[in-house]
């Protein structure tokens, strides 16, 4: 049977490639510390489970292709409380962030085209490029420079004819950079200038550490209302990955129509993972003051525990709930099945994400990884060991 050239260019997920190994090393009895995936263990708020139980509709029925309206008005003053207003049909719920930004591209790339994003970069936006017939360009960083990637003469360079727009993580995934607010607007500039669409995926916004302020793409819509395109989401926002909830904010009245076209081909979005979700809305600023002090807690404890292992570079993140670091092994791909097949300490071994996917440079991210610090202080530290010592026994084989 012939399949698609697109779904072909395609591969494996590195945060999930790995889970049959896993399950082979948990069946033997190992421990496993998973790094490897941006599931937090923070508690979701009870908000979204008291929404479940209070709902009383007699029919669970389709919702409206644009979302309920108690999530977009919950969606609406959340931006409005950060000085960002948008009109109600300017926001369209989506099954998660990554749907939002498979439809985005659906709407603004052809087969040919080219989008450009600083690799290293969430690993799923190959997949959503490819299947839209288009490549990634990207902006190079390196792990020596922490990964920083806004040089307006860097990205200039590498606008083509075939350009259409300029994708970032801001937090980034999987580096945990923060750009500052001028960096934001050079490249809001840059896409002015150049006709590009500027898309923000802002999965992370809450999670900063340095005492900044809240920022995002949304403050510039007004001025850039036809190039700016937020992405946002509840999952990592109240830690509910599993609601599927996301939503495309724009100003750009015909790309909204454009993905309508998107959104009402899927029907709609869970109706009760909606009315859950707008419930998480009514949090108060309490909860993300200790969730965020808790993962800042988390970074510096990996962090802390990273730095004693020899030949480990890496630059304290930023933001998210990431840290990339590039290690003294041959190749992370290798050494991850290594970690899984042949090595444990004490019963206990230890998953991150391989790095070579999050690039689109051949040959970059051979010896880097990503872990996510989502799991207790305790249990990073002890990752940290089992790390250390594996890397290790791996050099002498």
């Amino acid at each position: 049977m012939k399949f698609s050239s697109k779904i072909q260019k395609c591969g494996l997920s590195p945060m999930r490639k790995f889970h049959p190994y896993a399950q082979a090393a948990k069946a033997r009895g190992i421990n496993i510390y998973h790094l490897n995936i941006g599931q937090p263990d923070v508690e979701t708020p009870e908000a979204f489970f008291e929404a479940v139980r209070n709902f009383s509709q007699p029919v669970l029925e389709y919702a409206p292709s644009p979302g309920v309206p108690e999530l977009i008005d919950a969606i609406q003053k959340y931006y409005a409380d950060l000085d960002m207003p948008f009109a109600k049909d300017e926001i369209l719920i989506t099954a998660g962030g990554s749907e939002a930004l498979s439809i985005v591209m659906q709407c603004i790339l052809d087969d040919g085209d080219e989008i450009m994003i600083p690799e290293p970069f969430y690993p799923n936006y190959n997949t959503m490029v490819h299947l839209c017939g288009a490549t990634i360009t990207p902006i190079p960083t390196c792990p020596e420079e922490g990964y920083h990637y806004a040089d307006r003469s860097k990205i200039e360079a590498r606008i083509t004819e075939n350009t259409r727009a300029i994708m970032v993580t801001n937090p980034g995934n999987p580096t945990g950079v923060v750009i500052t607010h001028e960096e934001m607007e050079m490249l809001v500039d840059v896409a002015k200038k150049h006709n590009l669409f500027l898309i923000g995926d802002e999965a992370y916004r809450e999670f900063v550490y340095g005492g900044e302020a809240l920022q995002s793409f949304g403050e510039f819509a007004d001025a850039a209302p036809d190039n700016i395109i937020v992405v946002d989401t509840v999952s990592k926002r109240f830690s509910a990955c599993g609601a599927r909830i996301g939503c495309i904010i724009t100003k750009n009245h015909e790309l909204l129509g454009q993905a309508m076209k998107c959104c009402q081909a899927r029907l709609s979005v869970a109706t009760l993972d909606q009315v859950a979700s707008a419930n998480l809305y009514n949090v108060g600023p309490e909860y993300f003051a200790a969730v965020r002090e808790e993962y800042k807690k988390r970074r510096d404890t990996l962090c802390s525990k990273l730095a004693e292992i020899p030949g480990v570079v890496f630059e304290i993140p930023g933001g998210a709930f990431y840290v990339m670091a590039a290690l003294p092994v041959d190749d992370t791909d290798k050494f991850q099945q290594w970690l899984l097949e042949e090595f444990d300490d004490n019963g206990e071994t230890v998953m991150f994400a391989p790095a070579a996917p999050m690039y689109a440079t051949p040959g970059k991210g051979g010896n880097e990884i990503r872990m996510a610090y989502v799991i207790e202080s305790e249990k990073l530290a002890r990752a940290m060991e089992i790390l250390k010592k594996g890397i290790e026994v791996y050099n002498k084989k």
